[in-house]
C-alpha cells in the first residue's frame, strides 16, 4: 500500500447500466443483448468515434468504460498522455477466438477474416484506447480466474513508484459473448479515495 496514491475516479458497465463514480449515466431497461446494449449506450453519450462499430465485443466494452472515465479528465487530444493501462479478465479474447475458429474450420468455405483475426488478442482493446487518447506509456493485460485486486494494486503502485507513468488506468473487462462486466479506475497522486485493496474491492462490488 502507498498512501500517496489515490483512486481518482472509476467507471462501471454491467447489468445494462453505465456509471461513473456511482452516478448512472445510461440505464437500458429493455432486454437487449450485449451488442445492442453497448451500441445504444455509445450513441446515448454523443461519442464521435466511428471505428467503435468495427471493434469486437471486448474492445467495445473496454473502450466505452474508458471513454466514460477519461472524458472527465479533459485530456489534450494533441499531446501524448503519460497514462499506463493495466487490464485483466477471465476469458481473454475467447469470444473473438471462437468466431475466428468458425471462419477457418469449414475447409469448403475457408475464409479467415482479417477484421476478426486482428482482435484475437485481449490487449488489442488497450491499443484501441491508446490510439484514441494518445496513451503511449506502459500497458499490460492479465488473465485471472476472478478479479484480482491485490495484483492490480501491486503492479500499479510499482509503475507509479518507478515513474513509468504519471497515472494508471486499470481494472477488469470481462466479456465471454453473453455476460459482460467492466470496472475501470484511474490511479493518481491526487484524489480522495486511498489506493488500497480494501477500497478497490469495495468499489468493484458497488
Amino acid at each position: 500500500m502507498n498512501a500517496n496514491y489515490y483512486i481518482k475516479s472509476f467507471s462501471q458497465i454491467k447489468n445494462n447500466k453505465v456509471a461513473l463514480n456511482k452516478s448512472v449515466l445510461y440505464n437500458c431497461e429493455e432486454s437487449f443483448d450485449f451488442l445492442e446494449f453497448i451500441k445504444a449506450a455509445y450513441r446515448s453519450m454523443d461519442i464521435k468515434y466511428p471505428k467503435f462499430f468495427k471493434m469486437d465485443g471486448l474492445s467495445k466494452l473496454a473502450f466505452l468504460a474508458s471513454e466514460v472515465l477519461l472524458s472527465k479528465e479533459k485530456l489534450n487530444p494533441e499531446e501524448e498522455n503519460n497514462i499506463a493501462i493495466v487490464f485483466s479478465n477471465k476469458s481473454s479474447s475467447l469470444d473473438t477466438d471462437k468466431k475466428h475458429q468458425e471462419s477457418i474450420q469449414d475447409k469448403d468455405n475457408y475464409y479467415p477474416s482479417p477484421a476478426v483475426f486482428v482482435y484475437t488478442l485481449p490487449n488489442i482493446c488497450i491499443g484501441e484506447i491508446s490510439i484514441k487518447h494518445k496513451l503511449y506509456s506502459e500497458n499490460s493485460f492479465f488473465i485471472f480466474d476472478s478479479f484480482n485486486a491485490q495484483y492490480l494494486l501491486d503492479y500499479t503502485n510499482s509503475l507509479l513508484s518507478a515513474n513509468k507513468a504519471s497515472e494508471v488506468l486499470c481494472g477488469w473487462v470481462e466479456f465471454d459473448g453473453i455476460t459482460y462486466e467492466a470496472f475501470l479506475y484511474l490511479v493518481s497522486k491526487e484524489g480522495t479515495i486511498a489506493h488500497t485493496k480494501k477500497n478497490i474491492v469495495k468499489l468493484y462490488n458497488t
